[in-house]
């Protein structure tokens, strides 16, 4: 099959480089990376993943990670059970 569609978007270009350089470390061009997306979405006949809108305990959440706050600190994984309990 023939690849000569085009698709085209704007975008924030730090959001665009920051993901371009996260699809080289995966060996992915950004062309290979939306096919791969466009497949999912066919695939699965929607998106490849869940889209919802936070609740106010996440949005808390998220914005005391985004301040440094509230964090707890693990040396590794076994630390982090460790902390859990589990």
């Amino acid at each position: 099959m023939a690849k000569d569609a085009t698709v085209r978007a704007r975008i924030d270009p730090s959001l665009k480089a920051e993901v371009e350089r996260l699809f080289e470390e995966l060996g992915l061009s950004t062309t290979e990376a939306i096919t791969l997306f466009y497949r999912q979405v066919k695939l699965r006949n929607g998106l490849p993943f869940a889209v919802t809108v936070p609740n106010e305990a996440t949005k808390a959440a998220f914005e005391d990670t985004n301040a440094g706050k509230n964090l707890v600190r693990c040396d590794d994984a076994d630390d982090m059970f460790a902390q859990l309990g589990v």
